[in-house]
């Protein structure tokens, strides 16, 4: 494999922070090469290098450069991933939600940073296997993520037997998903109960409603403090009365933002608004 030259990992670091504010360090140039190696062949680029120059250029095809950016931000998923955080959402924090809301019968829930659709998947699973009292509130499940391609992949609902085999009990795989060719389709009822939309979280946000529960996890580790910090403002500002905020395990609002409120509950930190 042709390693990645100095300017051009420059280049590529520059590229992503401008569009996503995801901060490349040095020595990460293997990251560099495997991610963007498959894009450079389905371009039939000779490697990497060769890619990143068409980048460089002033009349480059911007969709390269999008699809560049998508490769560099897409992160790693999986079913009920590091499964405390769903602990935490089946045992106290939707029947808080439910009483919190009993007179509205409204329920929303945020996944943050979606990626391919399986944490948002995972949630709808457990609301539906763990929360029949749910019938007839509305519920809305939103998952968003920076990148089209796997929001695309998300809304599809399809996944190889890899992707379902990480995380996924089997008695859930038999009870919402069939065999659909060479992968395993989600049930059509879940699949149409979960919205997906393309969003970057440093770009202006559309607007959004009131969320009872945000799982942002596994993606404020990527940018610096001061992104940080604006993120968590705005997520601050959709957190409904009561609502809680679920981060990745190396994540935190302290010493970052101000206004929010640390518990623990069993082995998952959550954080909600000061009142």
């Amino acid at each position: 494999m042709t390693r990645v030259g100095t300017e051009e990992f420059a280049f590529v670091a520059q590229l992503v922070r401008e569009r996503s504010a995801i901060s490349i360090g040095p020595g990460k140039e293997y990251l560099v090469e495997s991610r963007l190696s498959p894009l450079a062949r389905a371009g039939g680029f000779a490697d990497v290098n060769a890619l990143i120059g068409e980048l460089r250029r002033p009349a480059g095809d911007p969709r390269v450069r999008d699809r560049v950016v998508e490769a560099m931000t897409t992160n790693e998923t999986s079913f009920f991933r590091d499964q405390h955080p769903f602990d935490a959402l089946r045992n106290h924090l939707v029947p808080a939600a439910l009483k919190r809301n009993a007179t509205k019968r409204k329920l929303a829930i945020w996944s943050a940073a979606s990626s391919t659709g399986q944490e948002l998947y995972s949630i709808a699973m457990l609301l539906d296997a763990q929360f029949p009292n749910l019938a007839g509130w509305d519920v809305r499940l939103l998952g968003t993520d920076l990148s089209t391609d796997v929001v695309a992949k998300a809304r599809a609902g399809r996944y190889s037997p890899l992707e379902v085999n990480r995380g996924l009990p089997a008695s859930l795989m038999v009870q919402y998903f069939e065999r659909a060719g060479a992968e395993y389709a989600i049930d059509e009822r879940l699949r149409r109960r979960c919205e997906f939309q393309q969003m970057n979280l440093v770009a202006p946000w559309p607007i959004l409603p009131q969320f009872d529960v945000i799982f942002c996890r596994n993606v404020l580790i990527y940018f610096e403090v001061s992104v940080r910090r604006m993120i968590l403002d705005r997520i601050r500002r959709v957190l409904a009365p009561g609502g809680c905020l679920v981060l990745g395990g190396s994540e935190t609002t302290v010493g970052v933002a101000e206004g929010f409120a640390a518990s623990r509950i069993g082995s998952t930190v959550v954080y909600q608004v000061e009142k």
